[in-house]
């Protein structure tokens, strides 16, 4: 899953985008709103973290501009007001979400997570894939009961392959989701990717069609 984070603390930027990394994400950083803007409408995210108050263009001004040019991508509000007012102004500019500073960073990464999958239309983080059992809360697979161990990138590999199970997903779409800006994807990343998570969980789970992409679905 891929991330935009929209925050001019420099401190609070690099602490969300190194959870977020380590979690697994691909994570995009911008430090002001105009920037914010350019990233939104140039690449596909998952999720936007945005914060309200920005320099060049606040973050209300910028979700507006998104919302108002047929942008669905889900955003998770960032404010040090917590205020009735300040909620709905949020919620009204359509904001999905809505998270007051300061907050713990465990509670950041559960709510990307429910808007990530709020994204794909999964409402459980429960999926059943074959003789796979996938928790996306939790973050853990089992393949016929024995738990399956995998890597940060593996497992969103693995996380949007799953959510978007049934669809043949196009390569370049899981570089632009799984990889953010500081990685530069050669032509078999993607590939390599797949060939390690099929070790993992079964050759059969996930099938290529050639000249397509891949799609995920059951033996």
């Amino acid at each position: 899953m891929r991330i935009l984070i929209v925050e001019d603390s420099e401190i609070l930027r690099r602490n969300i985008s190194r959870s977020l990394r380590h979690a697994g994400y691909a994570v995009d950083v911008a430090e002001d709103g105009e920037a914010g803007l350019a990233s939104a409408q140039l690449n596909a995210y998952d999720a936007l973290v945005l914060d309200v108050m920005l320099p060049k263009l606040d973050g209300l001004s910028l979700l507006r501009r998104l919302r108002g040019a047929g942008a669905a991508t889900h955003v998770l509000l960032l404010t040090a007001r917590d205020t009735v007012a300040d909620r709905v102004a949020g919620l009204r500019h359509g904001a999905d979400d809505y998270l007051v500073k300061p907050f713990a960073m465990e509670e950041l990464l559960a709510r990307i997570e429910s808007l990530c999958r709020r994204a794909y239309g999964a409402k459980s983080p429960a999926i059943e894939i074959g003789p796979l059992a996938i928790d996306l809360s939790a973050r853990t697979i089992s393949r016929e009961g024995r738990e399956v161990s995998l890597t940060a990138r593996e497992w969103r590999l693995l996380e949007y392959l799953a959510l978007r199970r049934g669809e043949v997903v196009p390569r370049a779409e899981i570089e632009a989701h799984i990889y953010d800006d500081l990685v530069e994807p050669m032509s078999n990343v993607v590939d390599t990717a797949v060939y390690a998570l099929r070790r993992k969980i079964g050759a059969g789970l996930i099938k290529t069609r050639r000249g397509l992409g891949y799609v995920m679905e059951g033996d």
